[in-house]
């Protein structure tokens, strides 16, 4: 299938589980591949520490995290993309890093062989899922779900009918989905 990444050498690791209610936190993961080191949805959290602690548990140091994905612009997804200022930004029509902008959409990109992106609009226009490639399968990082419970239909969505159309395009390649605002879970 075209979607799925070339290479499944990745790790990946859930750096923190979100959640939505009163309170409101992205769910935010680590990829090292290679020389990468990615991490997806920075966002809202109670603390920065909820990032950086199992980051550097994970092994890695904030300077050293090359690249920043970011699934769609809501502040709880984004709040803490400054953790990684050397980092290349990456969201779903260009790349940023320092004062660098260059236009680009995201659709098939490969960050490296085990690490694509592509479009899954629905939430909002401009939503991104990355698909990462491991031993243990294709993981799904995206909004299309916020949590395996729920809601089974997205309230805030812009675009229910393409929603839809997104979710069948994650089924049909995804082992293990990480939602935008909940633990891992099998589909």
């Amino acid at each position: 299938m075209a979607d799925r990444p070339p290479a499944a050498s990745a790790r990946l690791i859930v750096l923190h589980a979100g959640y939505v209610g009163p309170r409101t936190a992205s769910t935010v993961t680590f990829v090292s591949d290679g020389d990468h080191r990615i991490v997806i949805d920075p966002g809202m959290v109670a603390t920065a520490s909820l990032i950086l602690d199992p980051l550097r548990e994970a092994g890695c140091e904030p300077g050293r995290v090359t690249d920043v994905v970011l699934s769609h612009h809501h502040p709880d997804h984004t709040m803490n993309a400054g953790l990684f200022p050397g980092a290349r930004v990456h969201d779903v029509w260009a790349v940023y890093q320092g004062d660098r902008w260059e236009d680009r959409d995201a659709e098939g990109v490969l960050l490296t062989p085990s690490v694509r992106l592509i479009r899954t609009p629905g939430h909002t226009p401009q939503d991104i899922t990355t698909l990462v490639g491991t031993a243990d399968g294709i993981v799904a990082c995206t909004h299309v779900w916020w949590a395996a419970g729920g809601p089974a239909s997205d309230p805030r969505a812009t675009d229910p009918h393409a929603l839809e159309r997104s979710r069948e395009r994650v089924l049909a390649v995804a082992d293990l989905v990480v939602p935008g605002h909940g633990a891992a879970y099998r589909p």
